[in-house]
C-alpha cells in the first residue's frame, strides 16, 4: 500500500511515520529546510520519553513520488487550492483522498442533504479549484463524517 503525506507538519509527520512504522509504504512531500533534514535524519518522534526515528522518502516534487493508493493532504486549508495542480501527480485512478485539514473540508456540503446540498463555498476553495482538481467522491472522509 503506497501512501503519501502531503505536508508533513506536526500532523502529517506524525502519521505517515506511525503508517510507515506499521508497514506501510510512506513518503512525504514538503519543502525547505525541514524536507532536507528529513531526507537527512528521517522523520523523529518523541513519544512516551522515548524517541523513534522513521526514514521515509521525501520529496519536494510529487512528480517523483508517482501515484499512490492513499494521499493524506495535512495542510493548513488555506494553503491547498494552491498545491491542487501538483497533487494531480499522485493521483491515479483508484487514489483515495484523506482530507487532514483544519477546518471545513472543500467537500462538506457534498450530498449534505437540506438547502445546503451541493453548496460549494469560495472561502475554503476559491474558484473550484480542489473540487474540480481532487473531486469530492475520492475523499474517504467524507463518508466517515455522515455527510
Amino acid at each position: 500500500m503506497r501512501i503519501c503525506v502531503y505536508g508533513a507538519g506536526a500532523i502529517g509527520a506524525y502519521v505517515g511515520a506511525q503508517l510507515a512504522s506499521a508497514g506501510a509504504e510512506v513518503s512525504f512531500v514538503a519543502r525547505g529546510p525541514h524536507l532536507a533534514a528529513m531526507q537527512a535524519n528521517g522523520v523523529h518522534l518523541l513519544i512516551d520519553g522515548g524517541e523513534r526515528v522513521v526514514k521515509v522518502r521525501c520529496a519536494a516534487d510529487p512528480r517523483e513520488l508517482g501515484p499512490q493508493d492513499y494521499l493524506i493532504i495535512a495542510l493548513k486549508a488555506h494553503s491547498v487550492p494552491d498545491v491542487v495542480g501538483q497533487m494531480q501527480a499522485l493521483l491515479g485512478p483508484e487514489t483515495a483522498i484523506v482530507t487532514a485539514v483544519n477546518g471545513i473540508p472543500y467537500w462538506y456540503f457534498h450530498k449534505h442533504g437540506g438547502e445546503f446540498a451541493g453548496t460549494r463555498l469560495d472561502s475554503v476553495d476559491p474558484a473550484g479549484k480542489q473540487w474540480r482538481g481532487l473531486g469530492p467522491a475520492r475523499d474517504r472522509l467524507r463518508g466517515l463524517s455522515g455527510s
